[in-house]
């Protein structure tokens, strides 16, 4: 099997109702079948993603939750997750998806970037936005992505002006896109390939940002600089 399994969605909805050690104990052969499955799962998106991407790995999820500085201290996520990495250094960002009953998404771009890296593009976009804002304005993309998803800080970065024109794409902690899929879209025998071709057409975007991320300010690769 390839696909994700309606008893994947069954066991996260009784997992909500049951977050304690000693159900998650009794159903404990239930969580290995469906994380063998996922596994199984997650290679299968690689080998749809290596079709027109380069993949290094991936990482599932673990289901337990660091409950040590949390109020919530149910043990048990009630979501399973998975990240596709790009080989490094060349290629940047990456992928994510969200199984969790009724609110499974896929998402993909820098998320938590470094200070290194998220100083670098808002110091690219400072200096100029068009590529950056033709790339993501672009109908089609537009249409399977929808809008950028930034959380954006409430005031200018310091070292920026708020006079910017360009400051709405700099007050920005990150620089993804979200895609939201119902529970029929996730079952459908055809959602591997739906979601890699979702993935493919971020490469514009991805591929526009490991130009920055791998170049300085004049736009010589930092890369050719290591070597």
């Amino acid at each position: 099997m390839q696909n994700i399994n309606k008893e994947t969605f069954s066991f996260l909805n009784d997992l909500k109702l049951n977050n304690n050690r000693g159900w998650f104990e009794d159903n404990k052969s239930r969580f290995i079948n469906i994380q063998n499955e996922i596994k199984f799962f997650s290679s299968r998106v690689i080998d749809e993603l290596n079709k027109h991407d380069n993949i290094k790995d991936s990482k599932v999820f673990r289901i337990y939750r660091d409950v040590r500085f949390s109020k919530n201290k149910t043990p048990y996520k009630t979501n399973l997750g998975l990240s596709f990495k790009r080989s490094t250094p060349s290629l940047r960002g990456g992928y994510y998806f969200h199984i969790k009953p009724n609110e499974s998404f896929v998402a993909c771009g820098f998320f938590n970037p470094n200070k290194q890296d998220l100083l670098r593009i808002r110091k690219e976009l400072e200096l100029d936005s068009d590529e950056f804002r033709q790339i993501i304005n672009e109908k089609s993309f537009k249409n399977n992505w929808g809008s950028i998803d930034g959380n954006p800080l409430k005031t200018s970065p310091r070292g920026f002006s708020k006079d910017n024109s360009n400051i709405d794409l700099i007050r920005m902690k990150r620089y993804i896109f979200i895609k939201n899929y119902n529970d029929d879209s996730v079952l459908s025998s055809n959602f591997i390939n739906n979601i890699s071709y979702d993935f493919k057409t971020m490469r514009p975007f991805l591929n526009y940002m490991s130009t920055v991320l791998t170049s300085d300010l004049n736009g010589i690769s930092i890369l050719e600089n290591d070597i």
